[in-house]
C-alpha cells in the first residue's frame, strides 16, 4: 500500500529525524466548514501544532495519491472545492486511487493513512459513532471499526452530539477501545463539556496519555485509543440550546430523507444556521484545543519510544 503514499518533504524529514508528527483529517476542510473559514481553520490548526512542538500532517487523497502532509495550495484547493470532493471512508479508497480522483479523509481514512506513514497521534474535532435510530437504520460510523483495528491515538472533543452517545460508548467497549477523558470523568459532547455518560478512565497529563498508548502497543493488543478532550469552558455552548438545535436538525434530515455519509455534513450545516453561527465558532476552538493536546502527547510518546 505504501506505493500509493506520498509524504510531504516536511513530514518525511520529521519522521526520519524522529520528531513528533500529528495527523489531521481533511473532511473538516471540505465538508465540515464553509469557505474561507475551512481553509483559515486548517492553517491555524497546523500552526498550533507547530507552536506545541510537533509537525502537522494534514491527510487527503489528491489525484489518486494518498497524501500525508499538504501544501497551503492543496488545502486551499480542497477548501474551495468543498463538498464536490468525495468524503472518503475505507470503502472509497481503492476506487479513488484507481481512478486518480480526490478524496477528503474522514477519521477512518486519516487513521489508515497515518498508520501507513508511521504517524501515531491524530487530532480531529469529533468522531463519528452510532446514529440515533441505528437500531432500525444500522447507521454506524466506520470510525468505530477503525478505532478497533488501527494503532493510532485519536484526540477529539468526544463523539458529535448529533449521535446516540450511549450506544457509541457501548460499541467501543465491545470492540475493546479505551475511551479516555482528558481531565474529566464524563464524555464530552463536542459543543458541550458534558453528556451524562462516563468515560472508561480519567487522565490528567499528556505524559500519561502517551504511556498508556505505548503500553497498549507494547502488549500487542492492537487497535487505537480514543482521547476525549472537553471544549474549553469559555467556548462551550448551552446544553439546552444546542440540544434543541440538534433535535430540530435531526428531524429535518429525517423529513428530507438524508442518510448515510451525507448525514453529518447536513446536520453540522443546519445546526450552524440554527445557532446563528455560534456552533461554527465552538467547532473551530475545540479543534485548536485538540491540536494542542495531540502535539504535546506526540512529543511525550516520542520520548518513550525513542523515535
Amino acid at each position: 500500500m505504501k506505493e500509493y503514499l506520498d509524504l510531504s518533504p516536511e513530514v518525511s524529514a520529521a519522521l526520519k529525524a524522529g520528531k513528533p508528527v500529528v495527523a489531521l483529517e481533511s473532511t473538516i476542510i471540505s465538508h465540515g466548514m464553509p469557505y474561507p473559514q475551512n481553509v483559515e481553520t486548517a492553517l491555524r490548526v497546523e500552526q498550533t501544532i507547530r507552536e506545541n512542538g510537533a509537525v502537522p500532517a494534514t491527510i487527503a487523497v489528491i489525484g489518486g495519491r494518498l497524501k500525508a502532509g499538504l501544501t497551503a495550495d492543496e488545502i486551499e484547493y480542497l477548501g474551495k472545492k468543498g463538498t464536490a470532493v468525495t468524503k472518503a471512508s475505507r470503502r472509497d479508497l481503492p476506487v479513488l486511487v484507481a481512478r486518480g480522483q480526490d478524496g477528503a479523509t474522514t477519521v477512518t481514512t486519516t487513521m489508515i493513512v497515518a498508520a501507513l506513514a508511521g504517524i501515531r497521534v491524530f487530532a480531529t474535532g469529533g468522531i463519528g459513532g452510532v446514529h440515533r435510530g441505528a437500531e432500525t437504520t444500522m447507521d454506524i460510523s466506520a470510525d468505530l471499526e477503525e478505532l478497533a483495528r488501527t494503532p493510532v491515538m485519536v484526540v477529539c472533543a468526544g463523539a458529535k452530539s448529533i449521535l446516540d452517545l450511549g450506544l457509541t460508548l457501548e460499541y467501543l467497549e465491545t470492540k475493546g477501545v479505551p475511551v479516555i477523558g482528558y481531565g474529566t470523568e464524563e464524555l464530552p459532547a463536542f459543543y458541550t463539556r458534558k453528556s451524562g455518560f462516563k468515560v472508561d478512565y480519567r487522565v490528567d497529563s499528556p505524559e500519561e496519555l502517551a504511556s498508556i498508548f505505548h503500553v497498549k502497543q507494547e502488549m500487542g493488543l492492537g487497535g487505537g485509543m480514543l482521547v476525549t478532550n472537553p471544549i474549553p469552558e469559555e467556548y462551550s455552548m448551552d446544553a439546552d440550546r444546542i440540544n434543541a438545535a440538534i433535535d430540530e436538525a435531526v428531524g429535518d434530515a429525517k423529513r428530507l430523507g438524508i442518510h448515510g455519509k451525507e448525514t453529518t455534513p447536513y446536520l453540522l450545516a443546519r445546526i450552524k444556521d440554527l445557532t446563528g453561527g455560534d456552533s461554527l465558532a465552538s467547532n473551530i476552538q475545540l479543534v485548536l484545543n485538540n491540536a494542542r493536546l495531540a502535539a504535546r502527547t506526540a512529543a511525550c510518546l516520542n520520548k518513550l519510544t525513542g523515535l
